[in-house]
């Protein structure tokens, strides 16, 4: 089929646009709990409204898509998530906080699960791996870049500028919550993303009967499967550790070692994203040459062995610490979904469509260390993650899947046979 060079930049736009609103959350904890005056239970149910939404929309939506097609269903998550910025933008509370989260989620979910097929459709299957490949480094760099803007608008807003775009936002953000004004640009985002997909053309989408998302009775038989509880709760495990540790290295920075939230902690965040791009890519070259599952075992023990200093070190260390957590964090989500999609031999879209809705992970674990924060201090709320994080490492030693990641063996001598 002939690439459609526009959608897939529209795809790849879209991408950032659903990294850009999703994981910025993690800075903005400190400024929610004294904005709203939270206990770190209450924070932390922000981030599970958020996350739960994919757990609610997921596999709905890969139902919706077969009678709707993917541009209505693009726009539709788009105006979901642009009510829900507009809800916060414009009545800045607790309660709207957490409905707006909640939507911004179901419109997120709603667009995650259009754009992968989409993407094969569009670009080609035979370029498919490649832009899988440049679809999460762009996301990556939206996680890099939305702590980093937060950051300058909090700053500009303080200043005294008489004209501009930031004039306006300081017209319409309370003066002790500057930090709604990001939710304006996430109004204005979705406002021109449904524009954009309005005015844009889409190729008829052929799903094959195995990437389907199937009916209802696919997926309880799934569930029936001892392997797809297994991917699914690893799925969980790792949007757990992956939200648990970002929603609250800022908190845990300023709470135990007095560094500003709204700079160091926000700069804290960019780079755990940031360095989770980088170590993506030095994933991709060792998954070349070796095992995944030796890869995922390796970058497992030395996430851990960062989690420890970052929550036990000096603040100089706990600052790094805490980035490079993100860098060994970086293999584990595509190497778990492949070792999943490879150890069933049937019914992919559907078992796509459960683990996706995985990622409620993000919702329960940073709840749990809330809550556990609360209770013992959050550096002791944080050792959930050692939880996690062994169960991710364990699959490293208990995978069998039906077909292994193609690698080239760089210390095999040549056959003299082959050269005749």
């Amino acid at each position: 089929m002939k690439r459609n060079y526009y959608l897939v930049s529209l795809i790849m736009l879209t991408f950032f646009v659903i990294s850009f609103l999703t994981n910025v959350i993690g800075p903005l904890i400190p400024d929610m709990i004294n904005g709203f005056h939270l206990s770190l239970t209450l924070v932390a149910l922000l981030p599970f409204a958020f996350f739960i939404a994919y757990g609610v929309m997921s596999i709905p939506s890969g139902m919706l898509i077969e009678k709707y097609k993917e541009k209505k269903i693009m726009i539709a998550g788009f105006s979901v998530a642009f009510a829900g910025s507009l809800l916060l933008a414009a009545f800045p509370n607790y309660l709207t906080a957490v409905l707006s989260l909640f939507l911004i989620g179901c419109g997120m979910a709603m667009l995650q699960v259009v754009i992968n097929p989409l993407l094969r459709t569009s670009g080609g299957e035979e370029h498919y791996a490649f832009n899988s490949v440049l679809a999460q480094l762009i996301f990556g760099l939206a996680s890099f870049i939305s702590p980093l803007v937060y950051a300058s608008l909090v700053k500009n807003l303080k200043g005294d500028q008489q004209h501009g775009f930031i004039f306006t936002l300081r017209s319409l953000v309370p003066s002790d919550l500057p930090w709604i004004s990001l939710y304006w640009v996430f109004t204005i985002i979705c406002l021109v993303m449904i524009l954009i997909i309005l005015f844009s053309r889409f190729p008829k989408v052929e799903l094959s009967q195995d990437e389907k998302a199937g009916a209802l009775q696919t997926h309880i038989l799934l569930f029936k499967n001892p392997v797809v509880v297994l991917y699914f709760l690893a799925i969980f495990c790792y949007v757990g550790t992956e939200q648990g540790v970002a929603n609250w290295i800022s908190q845990f920075l300023s709470t135990y070692h007095g560094l500003d939230p709204q700079t160091t902690g926000a700069q804290a965040v960019a780079y755990f994203w940031g360095l989770m791009t980088a170590g993506g890519v030095v994933g991709l070259l060792l998954l070349k040459v070796m095992d995944s599952r030796k890869v995922l075992i390796i970058f497992t023990v030395l996430a851990l062995i960062c989690l420890s200093l970052a929550l036990f070190e000096t603040a100089k260390i706990s600052l790094v610490a805490f980035t490079l957590v993100g860098f060994f964090a970086s293999v584990m989500y595509p190497i778990i979904f492949s070792l999943a999609l490879n150890s069933v031999s049937e019914h992919h879209g559907s078992f796509s469509g459960i683990l996706v809705t995985g990622i409620i992970g993000g919702a329960v674990v940073p709840l749990i260390i809330g809550w556990l924060g609360d209770h013992l201090g959050l550096r002791s709320g944080m050792f959930v993650l050692y939880l996690t994080m062994g169960y991710i490492l364990s699959i490293g030693f208990w995978a069998k899947p039906i077909v292994t990641n193609k690698t080239v063996d760089l210390f095999r001598k040549k056959n003299p046979e082959e050269n005749r």
